[in-house]
């Protein structure tokens, strides 16, 4: 305890502060919330580290004054009375705490004007565009799905032919995010691709106003980001208002929902484009596989049927591949630059991305996947793997909200029916619940614990061997205990 008190007296106590702003995105609930739940302050910046943009050298600068005119104060303070000085000298921390928010909310004020010009200026631009504009909404996979279109509609629009297919590079789906992105178009843009982030009601329809797409994919609905939305009604309205803004807009407009998630296929109307492993519309799939080396099937278009391969690991991303075919094929590809941008298409980083090490030990980077629609795939893929040993390793999900516990029960339900031999669980507020769900299905494997996941990772060499199978799935970012 008196460790952890004086944690908030370390020089780096300042630095951490920022951090902590930085890694919820300025959201001052949202660091307020994370300042509250922190007893020790020497462990908050171990996952990342503080990036020192203007606005955090700005923070940090206004914070380290704070704490000089502290000292200036209970330096002459001392002078007449020591024990006002000693109490000074004992809420500096805290105070300061709840201070730094006051130059981050002028920074935001100031910012707002700025803001909307930049919003104007990227909505007039992009008014002017003649390219096709694509959106893609959902509580997880939409990454994936703009690298799926991307590399199969770049096939048939190269680049080199005057002609190509732009995104926003990473996960740039907020409005400023995309607003930089437009200031670097050309103009001779023949699709763009947008992700659109959902946090709060109305964000969707505001990025929907910015773009103006014409062309649509929900991914589906879960509990990603539920402790912020509250309710999955609210989650899948906030994603369906792409749905909505289509509506009113003319009957050319498509929109493609995921009909391998619930909620979104139930959320969807007779107007919507379901997909699924079995296909889109008109574009079929017959006899899909998936293996270590990645994926494959028949593809049924026109009447004609041809087998397509792809690297990417797993059958949940046959279902963005069909919607890529599709929209190709709308947007005038020909069957053979389909199939070889499909061909083409690569694990994404940290998204089923396999590597095999010098002493065989094949390790699937999933860290990005933080939501339980993934994880059941990934749990699904390894299921199909025979033969090897399996490691699953996890520090569970986060922002699940109300339902984390039956999330995560869920996860160790499905990990003891797949019957993984080895699940490391990193320790944190949700990992006991799926050692209770691995109990509950009668689990028969091994359950290895480790406090925090680079101990995890440095052990993970010494204990596989050649030909097993290690699968990182998520990441747990350091605001959440």
């Amino acid at each position: 305890m008196i460790i952890q008190f004086l944690s908030r007296y370390r020089p780096r106590y300042i630095r951490s502060l920022v951090y902590m702003l930085q890694s919820c995105e300025y959201n001052i609930g949202d660091y307020l919330a994370w300042y509250w739940r922190t007893k020790d302050f020497s462990r908050v910046e171990r996952r990342k580290q503080l990036v020192k943009t203007p606005k955090a050298i700005f923070l940090l600068a206004c914070a380290y004054a704070v704490v000089f005119l502290f000292l200036i104060v209970a330096y002459l303070a001392f002078r007449v009375a020591p024990l006002l000085s000693l109490i000074l000298l004992i809420l500096a921390p805290y105070t300061l705490a709840y201070g730094i928010i006051i130059p981050l909310a002028l920074i935001n004020l100031m910012q707002k004007p700025i803001e909307h010009v930049l919003l104007w200026r990227a909505k007039r631009k992009l008014a002017l565009h003649k390219g096709t504009r694509i959106a893609i909404a959902g509580s997880f996979g939409k990454t994936s799905m703009r690298e799926i279109l991307k590399a199969v509609l770049s096939e048939g629009l190269p680049a080199q032919a005057g002609k190509k297919v732009a995104s926003p590079p990473f996960s740039y789906n907020t409005p400023l995010g995309i607003c930089r992105f437009i200031e670097q178009l050309k103009g001779n843009e023949e699709v763009l691709i947008f992700e659109l982030g959902e946090y709060y009601p109305g964000d969707v329809l505001k990025l929907c106003k910015l773009i103006d797409p014409q062309i649509g994919v929900i991914t589906g609905v879960n509990e990603a980001h539920l402790e912020k939305f509250g309710t999955l009604e609210k989650t899948t309205k906030t994603i369906f208002e792409l749905a909505q803004y289509l509506k009113g807009k003319s009957k050319e407009k498509l929109l493609y929902v995921n009909g391998e998630n619930e909620l979104a296929q139930n959320y969807a109307s007779k107007n919507h484009i379901l997909y699924s492993r079995e296909g889109t519309g008109d574009c079929h799939i017959k006899e899909p596989k998936t293996n270590l080396t990645g994926a494959s099937f028949t593809l049924v278009m026109g009447g004609k049927k041809s087998t397509v391969t792809s690297s990417l690991l797993g059958l949940h991303n046959v279902g963005p591949l069909a919607v890529a075919a599709h929209i190709g094929s709308r947007l005038g590809l020909t069957r053979t630059q389909i199939e070889e941008g499909i061909r083409k298409t690569r694990a994404f980083n940290h998204r089923l991305e396999a590597n095999e090490d010098k002493n065989g030990v094949i390790t699937i980077d999933d860290s990005y996947n933080g939501n339980p629609d993934g994880v059941h795939a990934i749990i699904e893929f390894l299921t199909s793997i025979k033969e090897r040993r399996r490691w699953y390793v996890t520090p569970g999900l986060v922002e699940m909200g109300a339902r984390a516990e039956e999330v995560h029960r869920e996860i160790g339900r499905r990990l003891a029916k797949a019957e993984i031999e080895k699940v490391v669980l990193i320790r944190n507020s949700v990992t006991s619940y799926i050692e209770q769900g691995l109990k509950e299905a009668g689990y028969s494997g091994e359950v290895l614990w480790f406090e925090d996941a680079l101990l995890a990772f440095n052990a993970l060499p010494h204990l596989t061997v050649k030909g097993d199978i290690v699968l990182l799935q998520n990441d747990w970012p350091d605001q959440y205990a």
